[in-house]
């Protein structure tokens, strides 16, 4: 007999004392085969926008994409984010930061392209994501490619030092060590605007486990989006849409 996954209550309001911390792919806007191709509603990024106001510009995306994706994304939004899973980071109060890749690791990393766009060829429909620093496997439009994807990752992750792979939903990332969106949410809230607010993260995906545990531990609370178990976070909403109906009631409380 299958074991009933615990109940969890939708999340409540948010109050002006809060700091809001938004994944944005599966929590915001739907999955795609294509990554690049996705569009935020405009009543979405209106409410966030109203939001940000309120807060104070205490509003922040927490993502696996690059910044200059989610600005263009989001745009004419320009929010606190952090990207690649926080190894760029920007705060109101501080400009970009990010780690430099080595020069070694910036060949393993042209390398490693190389010869997943190889193993994508021979798979089609597997789709491989330049993110500079890292690197994305996508298989939402091959399924039947999972086993031969995670295969490839693992072999190539031994002869990439300094990273780790970062399971997702139909996606594994090659992610510099050190960076998780937990480290992100734990460093942004010591800054302005966030300093002394009490964190609320909403995340889809097993990358937003870190957020999770990490606004809890600071006092706040955490939203999953779906119905993945197991989870840390001890709110849910069902999905995207969901989501926009949730920050649309609290961008209407003014």
């Amino acid at each position: 007999m299958s074991e009933i996954p615990p109940f969890r209550p939708p999340p409540p309001l948010l109050d002006d004392g809060c700091a809001l911390f938004l994944d944005v792919d599966g929590t915001l806007i739907e999955f795609a085969e294509d990554p690049l191709q996705v569009r935020l509603l405009p009543q979405v990024r209106e409410a966030i926008g109203v939001l940000s106001d309120r807060l104070g510009g205490a509003v922040a995306l927490v993502s696996g994409r690059p910044l200059s994706q989610l600005d263009a994304l989001f745009a004419p939004l320009r929010l606190p984010a952090a990207g690649l899973h926080g190894h760029e980071l920007r705060s109101e109060l501080a400009a970009r930061h990010d780690m430099p890749a080595a020069d070694d690791t910036t060949d393993w990393l042209h390398t490693l392209h190389q010869r997943a766009a190889h193993m994508a060829q021979a798979h089609p429909g597997v789709l491989v994501e330049d993110k500079g620093v890292s690197m994305a496997l996508h298989w939402r439009g091959a399924p039947q490619s999972a086993d031969a994807v995670i295969a490839f990752a693992h072999d190539a992750l031994a002869q990439l030092p300094g990273y780790r792979l970062q399971p997702g939903d139909h996606v594994v990332e090659f992610v510099p060590q050190g960076s998780d969106k937990g480290v992100a949410v734990e460093q942004l809230m010591q800054r302005a605007p966030f300093l002394g607010r009490v964190p609320v993260f909403v995340g889809d995906d097993l990358t937003d486990e870190y957020g999770f545990i990490a606004a809890q531990r600071l006092g706040g609370w955490a939203v999953r989006v779906g119905t993945r178990e197991p989870t840390q976070a001890r709110h849910a909403l069902a999905d995207p849409l969901a989501v926009h109906a949730w920050l649309q009631e609290n961008a209407s409380r003014g």
